[in-house]
């Protein structure tokens, strides 16, 4: 896991529009999140969390942005279906979850694949991290960001 302190790797991706978003092109703090796959329980109970904190993480001007290995199409369905008011953007290939080591050999049901860690960093203004989340739990996730916030 990258460490708080260390810089945030730079990233350009496409979003759930279509459009390209960059760690840059925030202003303020954002939180990173990695999540497995768009439209599964774990990751719409966090992604819906995160939606419905968002007037709290506004209020601090804290962005949000989600990141997983989903192409932009199953993004663009995913947001529209549950709402979501914040950047979801593709890494189909993982290479920019690879930089925050939240991508890598996984198994499930006895089978082995490479797929997105959910793991979260809250990035500062200054482009270094602030807090790391490893392995988290979806539900619940957003709020104890928030009160460490």
């Amino acid at each position: 896991m990258l460490e708080v302190g260390e810089v945030a790797p730079e990233f350009e991706l496409q979003n759930q529009h279509g459009e390209t978003v960059s760690l840059s092109s925030f202003e303020g703090r954002v939180v990173v999140y990695f999540y497995p796959r768009a439209n599964t329980s774990g990751c719409t109970t966090q992604a819906c969390e995160f939606r419905d904190e968002r007037p709290r993480f506004d209020e601090r001007d804290v962005a949000i942005v989600g990141i997983s290995d989903d192409p932009v199409e199953d993004l663009e369905s995913f947001a529209e279906e549950y709402d979501l008011p914040f950047d979801l953007v593709s890494d189909e290939h993982g290479e920019v979850s690879t930089l925050y080591d939240s991508y890598g050999e996984k198994q499930m049901f006895g089978n082995t694949f490479d797929g997105v860690f959910r793991n979260t960093y809250v990035v500062g203004a200054d482009g270094r991290i602030e807090a790391v989340y490893e392995d988290v739990t979806p539900e619940g996730h957003a709020e104890s960001i928030l009160a460490d916030l």
